[in-house]
């Protein structure tokens, strides 16, 4: 009997556990809260910004120049998401990570673009990398023999991977694509080192490395037929379903209105694979 009356009633002890749960909560509040303070006060500034990786076209100074007056707080409340923009915002720098580096310096690791080409007309200072996208960057600090590709901007991985199929072809021609270009209709043309201006007209990319496949196989005998090499080529036109028209440089004819020498196209009908090509004046 004596025992039961030294025991609390349940609502008692129910009430004394939630006010021990409510004074610990606070108290791991309060705490947080000091924490907090603590951490957002000039104690932890950031000593420093260690930049690692690519930096051919950055030096780690300029980066360093560049990105701290962007960045706020101290070791702890700096945004890194903010520090990773910024440095991605650099020139050149593709891609950034960044991590907090223990006591007082951020790390970031750089990764920068790998120019495959430029992009668009000369007026512009843009490139295309390697994963066929389109970077700001001063083009004069790239190779004066990257080729140029021209398109909309958002068809700029496709125009990238139309010259990697094309430009093998005509490398084995001993030839070079010098400039590939995607008209807003969707039609390619390309502009040889030789001068030649190559229309290969519309369709997929199978479809339009065929008909260069065709032309490259038959235009140096065709070529020939004229006394002269595959770099007469001035200018074909492939948008035809089984021929294509050549312009060669010095095969003339005589206008008879005019008793003036011409340029002479040349109209080539393709054979069936081995058979070559037959060619004709027009």
């Amino acid at each position: 009997m004596a025992t039961d009356a030294l025991t609390p009633p349940l609502d008692v002890r129910l009430m004394n556990l939630t006010a021990t749960l409510l004074f610990a909560l606070c108290g791991l509040m309060l705490l947080a809260a000091a924490g907090w303070w603590v951490l957002r006060q000039p104690f932890f500034p950031l000593a420093g910004i260690k930049v690692q990786g690519d930096v051919t076209h950055n030096n780690a100074a300029t980066l360093r120049a560049n990105v701290a007056p962007q960045l706020a707080g101290n070791f702890f409340t700096v945004d890194l998401q903010r520090a990773r923009v910024a440095f991605e915002s650099v020139p050149w720098v593709r891609k950034a990570v960044v991590h907090r580096e223990f006591p007082n310096r951020l790390r970031a690791t750089l990764t920068e673009h790998v120019p495959v080409a430029f992009w668009g007309g000369e007026d512009r200072s843009t490139l295309v990398n390697s994963f066929g996208e389109v970077f700001e960057a001063n083009t004069a600090e790239a190779s004066d023999e990257l080729p140029r590709l021209v398109g909309p901007d958002e068809q700029s991985g496709h125009v990238l991977g139309m010259f990697r199929e094309l430009q093998p072809l005509f490398a084995a021609a001993e030839l070079e694509i010098q400039q590939l270009v995607l008209s807003q209709r969707g039609s390619w043309q390309a502009t040889l080192d030789s001068g030649a201006v190559i229309e290969l007209g519309r369709g997929s990319s199978e479809e339009v490395a065929a008909r260069a496949q065709r032309f490259l196989t038959s235009v140096r005998q065709v070529a020939g037929q004229y006394n002269r090499g595959v770099d007469a080529v001035e200018s074909a036109d492939l948008r035809h379903a089984d021929a294509y028209a050549v312009r060669l440089r010095g095969v003339t004819t005589v206008d008879n209105s005019s008793a003036q020498p011409a340029r002479a196209g040349v109209a080539v009908r393709a054979q069936p694979a081995g058979s070559g090509a037959s060619a004709r004046r027009p």
